[in-house]
């Protein structure tokens, strides 16, 4: 995207585009089926979620702080942690730890594809996996993600199968049930063969170095359970204090993420370790023998200093503002780049500093307030682009 007029085609062409108009539809259904029917089951969620808007608004304000307090839990863990002002940095850190001609299998981050950590890592000499099933198949379609929860929902089954056909040599039938179990046999022994394991987390606990993640698949769990070193890539707008607190994140984020409660949930600290022998505690058990954790400021602390634009740091990367947004419905991730919609506005023009994207999607935006409603943080993303609108026209 390097001019508006290139932006204008790409999200035109979008607009235009039967098969993600299918897709979407499709998705939208199923989500807010989803949705309506965890937060009909578990209704404390609603009143939970304000709870957990405050902890996340005190708690953005805290990041340095308790970066540092989370990274001292760890390395009392016996796991190591970094602290990454920019994402070079953060690549630089993660590349002195994989150096080259690894085997490296990843599950989802949008912190990953915010800094290109895959794209990186495969440009020194890594062969890379996106294990989880949407961002495998955009890895093989040499696309990009259309969505922060769900990557691939722009891209319908009888293409999957389609692609899937093309890897494997057969002539698969664009059957759901029948590409996840190809998906499964295509990655199954990369877990069990790779050097290194990758993955971010859904919310950090800082008295505790705890990192929770959330997930339905497994390869998260396998990502980070079976190769003997494991690095987690993480945003600083993930900290809250404590592990309590940390479980009513993950609560409220799963169960707006249109789940009653999500297949997996992992907590990890830092390696394996195990007493079992006269009770000395001995590193490197079933399960990773290293643990790395990066934490990665990347304009973060300077975006928590806005009154009005610091609330994208509340989101939970639920993805229920994208299922709702008009039009997100008809152009999916043309609609944003490495985030999307209006909170992909504003994190193109504070974060990444690129006006022109930023002005862009700033106004493609309809500022309609769909995506407010739903939001269970209640990020009010009209009065962001507004803010962001005057900031660009001032060229501040």
């Amino acid at each position: 995207m390097s001019t508006f007029s290139d932006y204008k085609k790409e999200i035109m062409d979008a607009a235009h585009d039967e098969r993600i108009g299918l897709a979407l539809s499709r998705a939208i259904k199923s989500y807010r089926t989803n949705t309506g029917n965890a937060l009909k089951k578990f209704p404390h969620t609603i009143k939970l979620a304000e709870e957990v808007r405050e902890i996340k608004s005190k708690a953005i304000d805290r990041m340095e702080e308790l970066a540092h307090q989370a990274g001292a839990a760890i390395e009392e863990n016996k796991g190591k942690a970094y602290y990454a002002k920019t994402a070079a940095e953060a690549l630089e850190i993660i590349s002195g730890l994989v150096g080259k001609g690894k085997l490296i299998v990843k599950g989802k981050s949008m912190t990953g594809e915010e800094i290109g950590l895959r794209h990186h890592l495969e440009h020194i000499g890594n062969e890379v996996y996106e294990t989880d099933l949407g961002e495998f198949i955009i890895q093989k379609l040499e696309s990009k993600p259309a969505h922060i929860l769900s990557p691939a929902i722009h891209v319908p089954k009888e293409d999957v199968a389609k692609l899937f056909s093309r890897i494997t040599g057969e002539d698969l039938p664009a059957e759901i049930a029948k590409l996840v179990a190809t998906a499964r046999k295509l990655l199954r022994e990369k877990f069990f063969a790779a050097d290194i394991g990758i993955s971010g987390a859904n919310v950090v606990a800082a008295d505790t170095g705890t990192m929770f993640m959330i997930e339905n698949e497994g390869n998260i769990r396998l990502s980070t359970g079976a190769p003997p070193v494991h690095i987690a890539l993480i945003g600083m707008e993930k900290l809250v204090p404590t592990l309590t607190e940390a479980y009513k994140v993950s609560e409220v984020t799963w169960r707006y993420a249109n789940y009653t409660v999500p297949s997996y949930v992992s907590l990890v600290s830092g390696p394996s370790k195990t007493g079992d022998i006269e009770k000395v505690t001995t590193y490197g058990a079933h399960g990773p023998k290293e643990v790395h954790v990066v934490f990665l400021d990347g304009g973060r602390t300077e975006l928590a200093k806005h009154p009005i634009l610091r609330q994208v740091l509340f989101c939970l990367r639920c993805g229920g503002c994208l299922y709702e947004c008009p039009v997100f419905a008809v152009t999916a991730g043309h609609f944003g780049d490495k985030y999307f919609a209006s909170n992909g506005a504003v994190w193109a023009g504070m974060i990444d500093k690129d006006r022109e994207k930023a002005a862009a999607i700033a106004y493609t935006c309809l500022t309609c307030g769909r995506c407010k409603v739903r939001c269970p943080m209640k990020i009010d993303s009209p009065e962001m682009i507004v803010a962001l609108r005057k900031l660009l026209a001032e060229g501040e």
